[in-house]
């Protein structure tokens, strides 16, 4: 399975792929981009089965590239990896088609009770 990990910090990009790892995921390919016009990019070259984002970013947003992605027909599994955790960011998230919000600060069993039913 391959998991694309987009976000414009790559300290935070490094944070989240560690965490995969110790969540029970190394056995997937996780690949990066820093924005989501990079997502897009890699989305057409190779595409994931999965998509973890931020919420806020230069270029594209996290929310720009959700819905960029609904708009062109891709279903792939969408989720973000966010300190904007607010009821309503929440709802928007889940009405645009993605399927989690993980909320910064995050643990391995964070990601496993959001990924688990899309990985297993």
């Amino acid at each position: 399975m391959r998991i694309l990990v987009v976000d414009d910090s790559k300290a935070m990009r490094m944070i989240v792929v560690r965490t995969l790892h110790l969540a029970g995921y190394d056995e997937h390919e996780i690949v990066q981009a820093a924005n989501g016009r990079e997502a897009v990019e890699a989305i057409s070259v190779a595409p994931p089965d999965l998509v973890l984002c931020d919420w806020n970013m230069p270029e594209m947003s996290g929310l720009e590239l959700l819905t960029a992605l609904r708009a062109a027909g891709w279903q792939v599994p969408f989720g973000f990896v966010t300190s904007e955790a607010a009821p309503q960011m929440r709802e928007q998230a889940l009405a645009a088609g993605a399927m989690c919000l993980i909320a910064k600060p995050f643990t391995p069993e964070d990601f496993q009770e959001a990924l688990d039913p899309v990985l297993a």
